[in-house]
């Protein structure tokens, strides 16, 4: 995928698999190197006042800051309780382009990031998607999408051992232990009759895709719309089944796509759900109202400002700096993914629609992170 191919998705990059082509957590090497804004390229003429928008947001919503939680990257020692001055400062910004980088220059410290001494990255785009949903099963719209189940149970591991921070795991008691979730073959066979509601029926493959992005817009067919928000995950691995049309021969590699992908499974039908089921992740949502998507961190995404990292390396909200060969921009660290693993590695939000898919489609580039970080925080060696 290039950046004119505008036409592929952020979720083809899941589908094959490149998104999640990082070494496992515990043989990465992650440093932060300490920068001056001076050092960061295109700091000087950058306009960040679309940053200080999402952050504000983010210092008003995320419960994290408003607690004083501790920060999860075992590098970053501190709490959120380090954000308090500048979220104290950010409604009082004057709305110009100057006041803006003094903000950011007064509150935060930038850090190169790198792995194994590698300062480049791969850097996406993704996007809230739109689809058509039912109130009720047909033979179009035949896909439940769950709310989350009763029994599952979601764990967050840093909460009991300090270097786990960042890793998560979902399963259910059995007979008094935690066993592995349902996998998706298991749930399409029935698996959450009576422990999950469904919100609403959409066809198979936009549900697919659907739970890629982990949220969007359903449309009614009385026009109105609501959104189905993230709320859960099965635990399982993601299985990029792009890859598995390319290892079968069904695709060639160079023609992946996001489009070919669909194409391809909607002139198979008999063979469409067998291959779905091969990624054995599955997604829950909830309905809510207002602005969004919700990220992660619990607020709403900024377009174009908010973006998905690997909170093992970035905490939320922390600022992040760009240097991409057509982007250098101010974004704020407010969501993460699956595929997102990795201290140089992020998606950017790009908002609703078509127009923000082909944004996101045509984003896929490599280049270096800067971390901003407030001044009383200072990561280990």
């Amino acid at each position: 995928m290039t950046p004119k191919t505008a036409a592929r998705w952020f979720g083809l990059l899941a589908l094959v698999g490149l998104a999640g082509c990082t070494a496992p957590p515990g043989e990465i090497g992650v440093s932060y190197k300490p920068r001056q804004f001076n050092d960061l390229p295109g700091w000087a003429t950058a306009d960040p006042r679309g940053a200080l928008t999402a952050l504000a947001i983010g210092c008003r919503d995320n419960r994290r800051v408003t607690r004083a939680a501790r920060l999860s990257p075992a590098k970053l020692p501190g709490s959120y309780a380090a954000w308090r001055p500048a979220c104290a400062a950010v409604a009082k910004v004057a709305d110009n382009t100057a006041a803006a980088r003094a903000f950011f220059e007064r509150y935060f410290r930038p850090y190169q990031l790198a792995e194994n001494n590698r300062p480049d990255g791969l850097f996406t785009g993704y996007f809230e998607p739109q689809i058509d949903i039912r109130d009720k099963p047909d033979a179009t719209y035949r896909a439940a999408l769950y709310a989350r189940p009763d029994d599952l149970i979601m764990a967050n591991l840093g909460r009991w051992q300090a270097d786990w921070a960042g890793d998560r795991i979902a399963g259910r008691v059995v007979d008094g232990y935690l066993r592995p979730y349902h996998d998706r073959r298991a749930i399409h066979a029935g698996a959450l009759a009576g422990k999950a509601k469904v919100l609403a029926w959409a066809d198979p493959v936009d549900a697919f895709f659907l739970q890629i992005q982990g949220s969007g817009i359903a449309r009614l067919p009385n026009g109105g719309t609501w959104r189905l928000a993230y709320d859960g995950h099965n635990g399982h691995r993601y299985v990029a089944i792009g890859r598995e049309l390319i290892a079968e021969g069904a695709i060639a590699r160079a023609d992946m796509s996001m489009q070919a992908i669909e194409k391809w499974l909607r002139a198979n039908p008999e063979r469409a759900a067998e291959m779905m089921a091969r990624n054995p992740s599955f997604i829950f949502f909830r309905r809510r109202q207002g602005p969004g998507p919700i990220g992660a961190a619990g607020v709403p995404l900024t377009a174009g400002r908010s973006l998905a990292i690997d909170t093992r390396y970035v905490p939320f909200e922390a600022p992040v700096w760009l240097d991409l060969p057509e982007l250098r921009r101010l974004m704020v660290a407010q969501d993460r993914g699956g595929a997102i693993k990795g201290a140089v590695r992020g998606d950017v939000f790009w908002g609703s629609g078509p127009r923000a898919a082909t944004r996101a489609g045509a984003m896929a580039a490599r280049g270096a992170a800067y971390v901003l970080l407030p001044k009383a925080i200072a990561p280990n060696p």
